[in-house]
């Protein structure tokens, strides 16, 4: 269990692993926690899905022993867990099925992998018993038709389905049909105290929504954003919500969701930059790296210093996908 948090309540921190990318990734969020927040003493579990029919020929377990051995190494523990509703089709559900296999009844934080925590984990005052998610998102759903519903019908079809109180989850700060109004996360971090709780209510909402939609959804599409849609559901359903944690620690000082290693070196801070660069030089993580053919040329090559080059950090297009579209035109984009 953990070290004290600023909330005085120990707590587990959970990321996906799997074959490719993410194990990678895997390895620099367990060395940036590690380097960062030392005081975290949780257990830090690893998801890891498991080969079966919904993943086809696939296997994406990690069999890479180079990576088991580092994360092994800085005290990660790998968990196993069984898709039996997502899969492959739709891999983001790895976050919603993962969560019946922690621990029971012990408070838990999840991060996508592709996070890297750049400071002291423990003191972010996480309020276990009022949940919330990332605030760092754009408004990428729903997206109204001409001659459908607007935002509220949209999401009150969702909340009226659920029995919820629609009326409570809107920031009244913001106009009318002003995607802002409505309760809407990223999914890259949430929190709550009991895992099992969380998931079987993610999943039940997830599944509801993706099989028998309300007809208002009708022209709407969920593939990648049914977490997303459903996380705001959820977080409400607990008595949670966007104003639980105080601006500025999770995806600010303390975590940076970078998701994808070229993003970081064009958009992050140079405190991130450090940390991704100190974290990955101990001989025994670059070894791992290496391996990975867009690290060692982004990282260890230094072409991660030439997107930076590419632009200004004080005036970055308003949208993530312009940003996309320059590092690929440059040809230092990953796959």
């Amino acid at each position: 269990m953990a070290e004290q948090s600023g909330t005085d309540q120990p707590f587990n921190i959970v990321i996906i692993g799997q074959q490719g990318r993410l194990m990678y990734e895997a390895v620099l969020f367990a060395a940036s926690l590690r380097a960062q927040s030392p005081a975290f003493s949780g257990r830090l579990l690893v998801a890891v899905p498991q080969a079966g029919p919904l993943w086809g020929d696939h296997d994406p377990a990690i069999r890479n022993d180079d990576v088991l051995a580092q994360l092994k190494e800085l005290d990660a523990e790998i968990l196993p867990f069984e898709s039996k509703h997502f899969g492959a089709t739709y891999p983001y559900g790895n976050k919603i099925e993962a969560l019946s296999a922690l621990p029971e009844g012990e408070a838990f934080v999840f991060f996508d992998t592709d996070t890297l925590i750049t400071g002291d984990v423990t003191q972010v005052p996480f309020d276990f018993d009022r949940p919330s998610a990332s605030l760092r998102r754009e408004g990428t759903w729903p997206k109204p038709e001409l001659y459908g519903p607007g935002y509220t019908g949209l999401w009150k079809s969702l909340y009226d389905r659920f029995d919820l109180d629609f009326e409570g989850s809107l920031d009244l700060s913001q106009p009318d049909e002003y995607w802002r109004r409505y309760l809407y996360f990223n999914a890259g971090f949430f929190f709550y105290k009991c895992p099992r709780v969380f998931g079987d209510l993610f999943l039940r909402y997830a599944l509801d929504i993706r099989d028998n939609p309300p007809v208002e959804l009708c022209a709407q599409s969920f593939d990648p954003w049914l977490d997303q849609i459903a996380l705001p559901l959820v977080i409400h359903a607990l008595g949670g919500g966007r104003d639980t944690l105080p601006d500025g620690l999770i995806d600010g000082a303390v975590s940076c969701h970078y998701r994808v290693i070229p993003l970081l070196y064009a958009r992050e801070s140079d405190h991130v930059v450090e940390v991704l660069e100190t974290i990955t030089q101990p001989n025994k993580i670059k070894k791992v790296l290496k391996t990975f053919e867009p690290y060692k040329r982004l990282i260890y090559q230094g072409r991660g210093h030439k997107v930076r080059a590419m632009f200004d950090r004080d005036h970055l297009p308003r949208r993530e996908q312009a940003l996309r579209n320059q590092i690929k035109r440059a040809g230092f984009w990953m796959r």
